[in-house]
């Protein structure tokens, strides 16, 4: 019985091998099959190959070398493309100057001013880092002798800011002391009210108010700097009047007809589409970076933080966080709370150009746009002072901003249009309600108002009361500072849509020269006051802004919501306070020009007259025109009359003549 069970088992073992031994020739087997269907295939596609070749016309075969040529010469030739273009244009440039140079003198200072920044950028991207390694012994030289070097500079500032004061105000007068000391006290709430006290960093807070004044100083007080602002706020008026010629195709010749519906909106749609253009190009990230550079450098601020408040002098609150969206995640407390306080502290491009087409003066609008950003990183960094180490410092280079998913120009123009439309019907609807609440709500106050004799109550005369101190410590004469004190109210509660469109409507009672006074009621402000009112309510700080600044940046970053949230009210009002810093820095140094004749020859045929700032300026310097010769020899330069004259007499003695001989 064993024997036949071994015997059983042995034939079972030889017939399993057997059946592998099969089984792994039949793999074998079917793998050379595959090898030759696979060279079979391969021949037949080298013979069709071979056959089209032979089929292709001469004139395709050239063409194939020639892309094969170009691809292979690609960066040569692009580099030939771009010489010829730019020999082009410097031929250009040169016939013009020319023809005409004073002509040219735009196109000339651009062409400049694109080269050095063309040579630079290639300069630092080739030699950026041997300049850097070279200056390794100044730069341990600093270091050392930091603290030092820091507060000379510090002294040496406070020392230069008085002596300008004393001499401008013996200049001026008083008047830009008031805005100083208004300046230094909402530096003194902010470092009062600190969410961290003790904590906040002088280099930040000093050297943003430093920029702001120097930006100020070479706009406001240069001739150059103020003639090279006119000129780029009368260009952007021409730009936007582009704006026209589609809304007259769409609308009809007459489109002004409807002011704010035809003629303003529009140009919301143009504006974000030419933006959009400048985004898919580069040439918004490559700005943003050297003005976010700037103040990184001399501030002390992060990168993330310094880009958004770079942005927000071109883009919106909601637009300008999208720079850094990866990011949004990784940012401190305190870089939150400073990008939040950049969106509150500025507007849109879009929207400036819709204030300029209401009326509003370009020039302060594109100077309030640049001062609010070196003011809004300074008092964000006081107000919530950094506490925590930034993931995203300054050593960091791998800062990206992209371009957009857009594969063309008209892609991107069509885009940036559609994406108007919501901006478009967003401001046209809160204006509707705004108004509306409005009108309601002063119908209530009026009624209440009414059962204590005080029928005139209203909500604008509510904010006049509440914002009247606030208005004149920024510099604002006194009879205009209920009215301004009214605006930044409609701008914080409402909309500063609404607060500017009730500023146009002051401008234009003034160009008019109308009477001053009707029904004891102002109709107009001096353009001192206008000009610091431009300023103050230039940026999103209202309570609609900060819903959705709140709501955008907890769509981007779900993670930190509760922190978004947490340093929004405080952000809201940072924002706000950085406004009126950028508005004291313009009661300091804008001079307005008085156009004193027509001013006084308007204002002493008022029957209401009132002693102004304005009307005492214009008086003082129609003294300073006067030549006595002798008692009845007068000469009265400059184009004022003598019945200007006689008017100032009744309001201020002069002191080298006698006006009862007049």
């Amino acid at each position: 019985m064993n024997n036949k069970r071994m015997e059983l088992n042995t034939i079972e073992r030889k017939s399993q091998e057997s059946g592998r031994d099969n089984k792994a020739f039949d793999s074998e087997e079917q793998d050379q099959i595959y090898l030759d269907m696979d060279s079979a295939f391969e021949v037949a596609d080298n013979a069709q190959r071979e056959t089209d070749q032979q089929n292709k016309s001469l004139l395709e075969k050239k063409m194939e070398a020639v892309k094969g040529y170009l691809a292979e010469h690609r960066d040569q030739i692009r580099l030939f493309i771009h010489l010829v273009l730019a020999a082009g244009f410097a031929a250009i440039v040169i016939a013009a100057c020319v023809l005409n140079f004073h002509r040219a003198v735009g196109l000339l200072v651009i062409s400049l001013v694109t080269v050095f920044f063309l040579f630079w950028d290639w300069m630092m991207e080739r030699y950026g880092n041997w300049v850097w390694e070279e200056l390794h012994p100044i730069r341990d030289l600093r270091s050392r002798n930091w603290f030092w070097i820091r507060w000379i500079k510090y002294v040496l500032v406070l020392v230069a800011v008085v002596c300008w004061l004393a001499l401008d105000t013996a200049q001026l007068g008083t008047r830009q002391l008031v805005s100083f000391s208004g300046l230094l006290f909402l530096i003194f709430l902010m470092m009062l009210f600190s969410k961290h006290p003790f904590r906040w960093s002088w280099q930040t807070l000093l050297c943003g108010i430093g920029l702001q004044f120097v930006f100020g100083l070479l706009i406001l007080r240069t001739t150059f700097g103020f003639a090279a602002l006119v000129w780029l706020g009368k260009q952007a008026e021409i730009f936007m009047s582009f704006t026209d010629a589609g809304s007259k195709f769409v609308f009809g010749a007459s489109y002004t007809d409807h002011f704010f519906a035809f003629k303003v909106m529009p140009i919301l749609v143009f504006l974000s589409s030419v933006i959009s253009i400048l985004y898919y190009i580069g040439f918004m990230q490559w700005l943003i970076c050297k003005i976010g550079l700037v103040m990184q450098v001399t501030m002390g601020t992060s990168p993330t933080e310094s880009m958004v408040a770079a942005a927000n002098i071109f883009l919106g609150h909601i637009d300008s966080p999208l720079l850094i969206r990866p990011y949004i995640s990784g940012l401190t407390i305190s870089e939150i709370h400073a990008v939040m306080t950049g969106g509150f502290a500025s507007i849109s491009g879009s929207l400036l150009g819709a204030f300029i087409s209401l009326g509003v003066e370009a020039s302060h609008l594109l100077t309030a746009s640049l001062l609010s950003a070196p003011a809004s990183l300074a008092i964000a960094k006081t107000f919530w002072p950094e506490t925590e180490t930034p993931k995203v410092t300054s050593s960091d280079r791998d800062l990206k901003m992209g371009k957009g998913e857009s594969t063309n120009v008209l892609e991107v123009a069509s885009q940036g249009a559609s994406s108007a439309v919501g901006l478009v019907a967003n401001i046209v609807v809160n204006l509707i309600s705004f108004l509306a609440l409005l009108s309601f709500f002063d119908a209530v106050l009026s009624w209440l108002g009414g059962m204590f004799d005080c029928p005139q109550l209203s909500f604008a005369l509510i904010c006049s009361y509440v914002f009247m101190p606030l208005s004149f410590m920024m510099g604002v004469s006194w009879e205009d500072c209920f009215v301004v004190a009214e605006l930044i109210g409609i701008k914080t509660f409402l909309n500063e849509f609404v607060a500017y469109q009730k500023l146009s409507e002051l401008i234009k009672r003034r160009k008019a020269g109308g009477p001053a006074y009707v029904n004891n009621v102002k109709q107009y402000i001096s353009v001192h006051s206008e000009t610091i009112a431009t300023y103050a309510l230039c940026g999103f700080s209202n309570f609609a802004s900060l819903g959705m600044s709140v709501g955008a940046l907890s769509a981007m970053a779900p993670d930190r919501r509760s922190d978004i949230s947490s340093c929004g009210f405080r952000a809201l009002v940072a924002g706000s306070v950085s406004c009126f810093m950028t508005a004291c820095i313009a009661g300091m140094l804008y001079i307005p020009d008085l156009h004193c004749p027509r001013f006084l020859s308007t204002e002493f045929s008022n029957t209401n007259m009132t002693i102004s700032s304005q009307l005492v300026t214009c008086c003082t310097l129609l003294y300073n025109s006067v030549t006595v010769y002798e008692p009845w020899n007068v000469t009265i330069g400059e184009e004022f009359s003598q019945s200007s004259l006689q008017g100032c007499c009744t309001v201020i003695q002069p002191t080298h003549f006698n006006c009862s001989l007049m």
